[in-house]
């Protein structure tokens, strides 16, 4: 596996790194579910965990609500993933149809989503770009549309979602094969969009 090694770390420090921060690329699926669509990011983890497709040089981690933990590591470490794909659920507030998968970069997530508990309060985002923009990894965020999250605990994935697992799930596979592209600039329209028709 190939990994961006960070300012010249000593023998020790090396040796040290979590496995995930050895990783070509690392998908890390974000998300609570124990609210409905907020599992989304889990559940396209698992999958990818359990895929024969995903190159030896990835790593999937279903991180649930705990993506803090694990950026702070990559932050720290003294080697990163080239790249890594943040996988997760989103209100977009702009008419798109529930189970809709797109691609973003780290910078154009909704800034406030009060329903989240990882993924878009700070310091996760700021991590993020800042891996992105100062850290040499390429950010990208694959994300769906939810339906509205229950006011309560209740498990599982809408019926829209159920079905972008896979199609988000073959989109980061396509993101992890060699000579992928990635997004362009900020602002510019997302690689590939996808609905659940």
């Amino acid at each position: 596996m190939s990994s961006r090694i960070a300012d010249n770390p000593g023998p020790a420090a090396v040796l040290a790194a979590p496995d995930y921060c050895r990783c070509e690329t690392l998908v890390l699926g974000c998300g609570n579910e124990l609210f409905g669509d907020d599992g989304f990011g889990p559940a396209v983890a698992r999958r990818l965990g359990r895929s024969a497709e995903l190159p030896r040089s990835a790593v999937a981690l279903d991180v649930g609500t705990s993506v803090r933990q694990v950026l702070f590591n990559i932050v720290l470490s003294p080697l990163r993933p080239r790249r890594i794909v943040v996988v997760d659920a989103v209100d977009d507030k702009k008419g798109r149809r529930s189970g809709e998968v797109w691609t973003m970069k780290a910078r154009d997530l909704p800034e406030v989503k009060c329903d989240d508990f990882s993924m878009h309060q700070l310091p996760t985002s700021n991590l993020l770009r800042e891996l992105d923009e100062l850290g040499g990894v390429e950010v990208t965020c694959v994300v769906a549309q939810i339906t509205p999250l229950p006011g309560e605990v209740r498990p599982g994935l809408s019926e829209p979602l159920q079905r972008a697992v896979p199609r988000a799930a073959e989109m980061i596979l396509g993101l992890c094969r060699p000579g992928a592209r990635p997004l362009g600039p900020a602002g510019a329209a997302p690689l590939e969009e996808h609905s659940n028709d």
